[in-house]
């Protein structure tokens, strides 16, 4: 099997900053075509500028929360490069509220933004590719690989970040039902769980509080935050086919942070 994307078409969310940025600009180093969603359409052209029609990638700026939106998002994808084979849901919100308080917990909020787009996005993706599937004639071949990306918070305790942590805790459990609902359909569903890592919230979080960083790297094993780019080794193994026999799985990407107890320090 081949770690190689090279000609797969992928849409990404959230990938106007961060991680969901480096994970859309590897796949273009590595040959795929990339539809990058988010948004911050100012960001966007910043990062991107505007694609030209024989370019491999394609900008889209919408509010994915809305049903609307992944119906275009998924049509501008057609419309672009006749296929997708490839999503992966990068777009994540992380609010830091009052556990306590009902009217400001950020419960509903972040399992709208965190779970509910990731769930709906699958659901019309996956149902695009079982057509393309039907239509390749080739009852053995991969016909998709979605990966989900999630955090550590999932399985840290942090009140603070109540909402951000069920919905990560959700996001989990989905990837896992998912990936046996669409198995029948040769689609494989996997998460990448990541903390320690320099996402536009922990960046964010930083330029608050920059006693946070001493926090992180002392309680990561491996002494360090990682770059956003680390991130895509391991989404990369996942869209490939090198992973053809793995669906279901959340891959920890966080530097042996998890395996020391939890403390008081942002779960990025």
């Amino acid at each position: 099997m081949t770690f190689s994307i090279d000609g797969k078409t992928a849409i990404i969310t959230g990938s106007a900053n961060g991680v969901g940025l480096a994970i859309g600009r590897r796949f273009l180093a590595e040959g795929a075509n990339v539809v990058f969603a988010d948004i911050d359409e100012a960001r966007l052209e910043k990062e991107l500028g505007k694609p030209g029609e024989d370019d491999r990638f394609r900008t889209f700026a919408c509010d994915l929360r809305k049903r609307l939106s992944i119906a275009n998002l998924l049509s501008m994808s057609i419309d672009a490069f006749e296929r997708v084979d490839i999503l992966v849901n990068a777009s994540r919100q992380m609010v830091v509220s009052d556990p306590l308080d009902p009217e400001t917990d950020g419960v509903s909020e972040a399992l709208e933004q965190n779970l509910m787009t990731a769930l709906r996005l699958i659901q019309a993706i996956a149902k695009r590719m079982i057509k393309q599937a039907e239509e390749d004639g080739d009852d053995e071949a991969p016909a998709g690989s979605i990966v989900n990306l999630s955090s550590v918070a999932a399985v840290r305790t942090m009140p603070e970040l109540l909402g951000f942590s069920v919905a990560s805790a959700a996001l989990d459990q989905m990837t896992r039902s998912m990936a046996v609902a669409l198995a029948p359909h040769r689609i494989r569903v996997n998460a990448v769980s990541f903390g320690s890592v320099m996402s536009a919230s922990l960046k964010a979080a930083l330029k608050a509080h920059e006693d946070y960083r001493g926090d992180i790297i002392s309680h990561t094993p491996l002494g360090r935050i990682a770059g956003p780019g680390e991130v895509s080794d391991a989404v990369q193994y996942l869209a490939s086919d090198a992973s053809n026999f793995v669906t279901g799985q959340v891959i920890t990407v966080d530097g042996g942070r998890t395996l020391l107890d939890p403390v008081a320090a942002p779960a990025h």
